[in-house]
């Protein structure tokens, strides 16, 4: 048995798992890594849920996996691996989530000749629940983003806040795009568009408007520390990176506050900003780069567009229509 060790978080964990099984896994972890260059944060996630499925095939053959056990797993052995997360209290997500982990392992796998994924291709993935944040009402969100409506404090930490959601409404980024922002990408006062690096290592340019530069010029003016031009822009009241836990956790105290659902959350402010571009007359297609959404159909679900109001824009938009 091997420790499996991730380049960016080098965290060890014990595998259990044949020497053979696991080398081929820690190879899969690479080329995901240096290949496919994945979020660290779905990394994470591939490396816990095949861990978790090899700690399952370990009880369900009563010795760690080998190569030969996985080279023709059946559909009732995935079924069977769903069922008992599904008996520890896994969700639908998360279900979701690790078969697709596992198929992803098996399908390197069966390129490299070691396995056949034809019983992980042939299994459903779990009904996934329609759970998209709702977003808030314009005034709702424009109240969200001012620093005078912050909890903190601190002024500076007040100001922070109100520059990483302004980011999330004024920009439509993610919250892990916005505190991966060093202060050289926003040095430039009179720019008017900002390139974010997103899920998958894809590229895309979102709009700066003035009342975002104007907060995060803001912020920096009260931040106690020096922030280096690559050093992370945001920081936390130690001086270290802002860490998406706590604006997810001031978020939660202003809902109170302000009087807003409880759907009312970091991300929501992101889908705000595309349901009210959409409401006021912006494209899909538009908004579908600008929130990096790799199709189409992805952006339609998010922005909770339905299928005659699709069909609407582009019988009004096509030339032959």
């Amino acid at each position: 048995m091997q420790g499996a060790k991730s380049d960016h978080t080098k965290t060890e964990f014990l595998v259990i798992a044949a020497p053979d099984l696991n080398a081929a896994r820690q190879e899969w972890l690479g080329s995901l890594r240096n290949s496919r260059r994945l979020a660290d944060h779905t990394l994470d996630a591939y490396e816990r849920d095949t861990r978790q499925f090899l700690q399952f095939m370990t009880g369900h053959l009563s010795q760690p996996p080998a190569l030969k056990d996985v080279s023709g797993l059946r559909v009732a052995d995935l079924r069977s691996y769903l069922a008992s997360r599904r008996n520890d209290g896994a969700g639908a997500r998360t279900l979701g989530r690790g078969l697709a982990g596992v198929r992803s392992l098996l399908r390197y796998l069966e390129k490299q000749g070691l396995a056949n994924a034809a019983g992980a291709s042939a299994i459903r993935a779990p009904r996934q629940p329609k759970s998209l944040p709702k977003p808030l009402t314009a005034d709702a969100a424009l109240r969200v983003v001012q620093a005078q409506q912050q909890l903190a404090e601190e002024p500076w930490i007040a100001a922070r806040n109100a520059a990483v959601l302004t980011l999330l409404y004024g920009c439509g980024l993610r919250i892990s795009e916005a505190l991966a922002l060093t202060p050289d990408t926003v040095a430039d006062p009179t720019a008017r568009s900002l390139t974010i690096l997103g899920k998958g290592g894809k590229s895309r340019m979102v709009p700066l408007l003035p009342v975002v530069h104007n907060a995060i010029a803001d912020y920096r003016k009260l931040c106690p520390y020096v922030l280096g031009n690559s050093a992370p822009l945001f920081r936390g009241a130690k001086g270290g990176p802002l860490q998406a836990g706590i604006i997810q956790r001031e978020m939660q105290k202003m809902r109170s506050a302000l009087n807003l659902p409880e759907t009312a959350t970091p991300h929501a402010l992101r889908h705000s900003f595309a349901t009210h571009l959409l409401a006021r007359g912006g494209d899909l297609r538009t908004i579908q780069e600008l929130l990096g959404h790799a199709s189409l159909s992805t952006t339609q679900v998010y922005t909770g567009v339905d299928t005659d109001r699709l069909l609407e824009i582009y019988d009004r938009a096509h030339p032959r229509a």
